[in-house]
């Protein structure tokens, strides 16, 4: 990942989100963009984690603001789980017990590359009431680790106008398949 945003880059994607922001304030009513653009351009690294999520598929927007935090939540908004986050399994350890057609990477490791958390339950269902996503793909989140132990993984989808939550082994991937992930900044 880049250690900094050109100026360019930096005004291109603080456009990119105002506009996001502006054309989607029933995810947060009440929320001022001045005051979300103000703390994006004090923390860099957090820029940059918000265009990785961009650059990725995701169409990051906030949710939420958390006042115990002082933290604007920044969510992945793509209608179907991020294109470029597809195809991986869970976690490393699932990538290691895979003997053949390991995929590129895993969701954890991208995840803590590109600086930001995988969506717990809790958290999709948060994001499911602002809208429909992934009426035609799924999202791994995160996976409790009384699951994990015995090697499975969880992930969600949308179907038949309901959120459902399944399972699978951790070390399986599929091209429909990515992750939707979480920014506090």
């Amino acid at each position: 990942m880049k250690k900094e945003l050109s100026p360019a880059q930096r005004e291109e994607l603080l456009s990119i989100l105002k506009t996001r922001f502006e054309k989607n304030m029933h995810r947060h009513t009440g929320l001022e963009w001045a005051k979300v653009q103000a703390k994006l351009e004090t923390n860099g690294t957090k820029l940059l984690a918000v265009n990785e999520m961009e650059n990725t598929g995701g169409e990051p927007d906030v949710l939420a603001y958390d006042k115990a935090t002082d933290e604007y939540l920044f969510y992945d908004c793509s209608a179907e789980s991020p294109k470029g986050r597809r195809s991986l399994c869970y976690d490393r350890e699932a990538h290691n017990a895979r003997k053949e057609f390991k995929p590129e990477n895993t969701v954890v490791d991208v995840a803590e590359a590109m600086g930001i958390e995988l969506l717990a339950e809790e958290h999709y269902r948060d994001l499911q009431k602002t809208g429909n996503f992934d009426t035609k793909t799924s999202s791994w989140i995160k996976t409790p680790a009384d699951i994990r132990k015995l090697g499975g993984a969880i992930f969600c989808d949308r179907r038949y106008n309901t959120v459902f939550v399944y399972h699978n082994g951790a070390e399986s991937y599929y091209a429909a398949r990515g992750f939707r992930g979480l920014l506090r900044v």
